[in-house]
């Protein structure tokens, strides 16, 4: 090998573990993106929603926070309480939703997108089941380190 190719290979190397290194914290709001929409992942992730969750003001949201909230989030958006949300129950803007959830929370969640990557079973509506199950995945996506809680840095995706 010529000293060259040795350092155009050296040079590679260092550039591919640099790009990784940096990549590494985005690659949690990438996927959260992803799996969610823009608009639900920039309003959820802000520390006046983080606070509301956490009513505990322990500065961290535990799972059973995260839960509790998602029930009354659900609670809101299920009006007639039939435990299914059809798409017009979904997107209609709810005043008791935005009580207890910020602005930007409520108008990136109460989207088509979202209600359809919520509807894994793509009958058109959102059943309890659905609503809770993938908001504990996305729980399960700010605790990476599987602790059964998310301090400030997680939840803001930082």
């Amino acid at each position: 090998m010529t000293r060259e190719h040795f350092h155009r290979a050296a040079l590679s190397a260092v550039v591919t573990v640099v790009v990784a290194v940096l990549a590494t914290p985005t690659t949690w709001a990438d996927d959260m993106v992803s799996f969610a929409t823009g608009g639900y992942a920039r309003g959820l992730r802000t520390a006046a929603e983080m606070h509301k969750i956490d009513t505990k003001g322990a500065g961290k949201i535990s799972r059973e926070d995260w839960l509790a909230y998602q029930e009354k989030v659900f609670a809101a958006l299920d009006k007639d309480k039939t435990g299914k949300v059809d798409e017009q129950q979904f997107l209609a803007p709810s005043s008791e939703l935005v009580t207890f959830a910020t602005g930007g929370y409520a108008r990136g969640l109460q989207t088509r997108a979202m209600m359809h990557k919520i509807d894994t079973d793509g009958d058109g509506s959102v059943s309890h089941d659905e609503f809770i199950a993938y908001q504990m995945k996305v729980f399960d996506m700010m605790d990476k380190n599987h602790t059964g809680s998310v301090g400030l840095h997680d939840f803001l995706g930082r």
